[in-house]
């Protein structure tokens, strides 16, 4: 996709409840439409934007007739978006408007000529992996949901600790009372796992960190395993509660004591694309704060 004919119809996915989503829209609409593009604005969005004059489409049409998703939002709002893509490959593209984004990096103030450059050709793509999460009672299937950034097995409105069995590839690794477990990709390994004291991973690496949360012994450390392990959680009869499953924070699962847990690597990867110039460790060192000034020698 080097050429204006490599992107011809662009989806636009928009946070809800923002005037400054609205506005940052409105802009983008105004370029594209400007420039010749077909633009296609997600159904939720278009409620933003009454009276736009464009196609409107859900998520899942949009990853079908898409060659260009543009999310304006913050990291949450690309998150939900790169659940629907990533099964088409569509790429997608995140205009940030919440804080800064280690997924949404094109800032409003560049917003014309970043985009300008990506639709023009001069942009690096990278494949970012999902997490599939399932769960099994009794035997039978009851749920599923999957994540870009990670799965969490926490104990819902409960104040009480949870008690499961986790397995790596079918071995046993421990028996653990705690608050959870936080299951997260290399992308994920900067959000929530992060606030639980697990590594930072670069995005390219195919691995999975598995982050104990507040677990009752203090020689629980995160481990890191390989991305392509099946990862199996079984919800120890001994508990009173039921406990929940949540991917990305966004969708919930509710699970009973004796149920398994299922996470495996996604088939279908995220296409994520950035502007020349994209920089891990300069966002890390923006966004958490890390001395940016190098030492003289």
């Amino acid at each position: 996709m080097s050429n204006k004919q490599g992107f011809k119809n662009i989806g636009l996915i928009g946070r809800m409840g923002s005037k400054r989503v609205v506005e940052t829209l409105k802009r983008l609409m105004r370029f594209l439409d400007d420039q010749g593009y077909q633009i296609i604005v997600e159904d939720n969005t278009a409620t933003l934007l009454l009276g736009h004059g464009f196609q409107e489409a859900n998520r899942k049409m949009l990853a079908e007739i898409c060659d260009l998703v543009i999310v304006v939002g913050g990291d949450g709002s690309l998150l939900g978006a790169a659940r629907a893509m990533a099964k088409t490959g569509v790429p997608v593209l995140g205009v940030n408007r919440g804080r800064l984004g280690f997924l949404t990096d094109i800032s409003p103030d560049e917003l014309e000529t970043k985009v300008a450059e990506v639709l023009s050709g001069r942009y690096v793509s990278e494949r970012r992996f999902l997490l599939d999460a399932e769960i099994f009672r009794e035997g039978e299937p009851i749920g599923t949901a999957d994540g870009l950034n990670d799965v969490v097995l926490h104990p819902g409105k409960s104040a009480r600790m949870i008690e499961f069995d986790l397995y790596i590839e079918g071995q046993l690794v421990y028996n653990q009372r705690s608050d959870g477990l936080i299951v997260a990709t290399p992308t994920g390994s900067t959000a929530y796992a992060l606030s639980g004291g697990g590594p930072i991973m670069h995005p390219k690496l195919d691995a999975i960190v598995l982050v104990p949360m507040f677990p009752h012994t203090l020689s629980s450390r995160p481990i890191v395993v390989d991305g392509n392990s099946e990862i199996k959680i079984q919800i120890s009869g001994n508990n009173e509660t039921y406990p929940h499953v949540s991917c990305d924070g966004q969708t919930h699962m509710v699970t009973k004591p004796g149920d398994l847990i299922y996470i495996r690597k996604k088939p279908h990867k995220l296409k994520l694309i950035h502007p020349v110039g994209h920089d891990f460790y300069e966002i890390c060192r923006t966004k958490l704060g890390w001395n940016a000034q190098p030492s003289n020698y």
